[in-house]
């Protein structure tokens, strides 16, 4: 049986391979509905981008919904130097014709969890996590419906990538992300710690533009724009493919390695605000709340993304 999923998300070119993934995929996933939030571009480009990617996988039936346009307490943070102007430059996709669904995006979380079983529906963050801060703090009555929550955000042995001490999706919304840490369900964290041991490589991005489909094409574009930024911060010989791991991790788990451990987020210290505090080793006294993903098998990972996005 396929398991239900909410995909939170603001596209961005990794995000929008998540999203592939995730459609590609429904033996193992059923994707009730995507939800966009501000984050690495406004909230009009985000939603947009949602929908234009389920109109190149083919599954225009998708429900696409727009939730917050801003984090809960600071001023917007947005990535256009990352992810262009559009939030996907590089694959030219046209403007779609599908419609976002007329529901505001926290609303809908809130009513499709009220309706679902108890420890039923994962939520998969690949964004600032406003939107599932907000569903808590106006319903808390959701929690028990939620399975697990997988985010790909953080940083720790990496340290961060949009200030020294904080990873990007955190430090948006450190409020939202400290909300969820301490929701007191199941949580697993995929952090800098882990994408940055998945570095693309050249050979993988042409056998993407060798797959010669409108989602090879597509993927090969806006994934060799938004490598650029990478290879110029890292001078590694790739750039790192972040939100995808999310599903990486749900179709195949035996990718990764990690154990739990109690994590929190910085919300007052401007100098460190976001940073996602590990207690890896064990040295304080509170609680284990988050599985916390330390390794992946950057090979599998890869193989796993060119076999899906083939199947699209």
């Amino acid at each position: 049986m396929s398991r239900p999923i909410i995909i939170d998300t603001d596209p961005g070119q990794d995000d929008a391979i998540g999203i592939l993934l995730a459609l590609a995929s429904p033996e193992e996933l059923d994707l009730l509905g995507i939800v966009a939030v501000a984050g690495n571009v406004p909230l009009d480009l985000t939603e947009r981008n949602a929908r234009a990617l389920c109109e190149l996988a083919g599954k225009p039936e998708t429900k696409v919904f727009q939730g917050c346009s801003r984090p809960l307490v600071r001023p917007l943070v947005t990535a256009e130097h990352v992810h262009g102007k559009t939030g996907l430059d590089g694959s030219n996709l046209p403007e779609p014709t599908m419609q976002l669904q007329p529901q505001h995006g926290v609303d809908w979380i809130i009513e499709t969890l009220l309706e679902a079983d108890d420890d039923s529906v994962t939520l998969c963050l690949f964004a600032p996590q406003t939107n599932i801060g907000m569903a808590f703090s106006k319903a808390p009555e959701v929690l028990p419906k939620v399975k697990e929550i997988v985010f790909m955000g953080g940083g720790f042995f990496e340290g961060g990538n949009i200030t020294p001490a904080a990873e990007f999706n955190v430090y948006v919304d450190p409020h939202a992300a400290h909300r969820v840490v301490h929701c007191g369900r199941p949580v697993t964290m995929l952090s800098l710690d882990v994408t940055h041991q998945a570095l693309m490589q050249r050979n993988w991005l042409n056998q993407i533009k060798e797959l010669n489909s409108p989602v090879g094409d597509a993927a090969y574009g806006m994934l060799s724009f938004y490598e650029r930024h990478d290879l110029e911060k890292y001078g590694n010989s790739g750039g790192p493919l972040h939100d995808p791991t999310v599903i990486a991790y749900l179709l195949r788990p035996d990718l990764f390695e990690g154990k739990k451990a109690n994590v929190d987020i910085e919300i007052q210290s401007e100098l460190t605000m976001g940073m996602t505090v590990v207690d890896w080793w064990g040295v304080t006294d509170r609680p284990a709340n988050v599985n916390v993903l330390r390794n992946i098998d950057a090979d599998g990972f890869f193989q796993l993304i060119l076999e899906r996005l083939a199947r699209l």
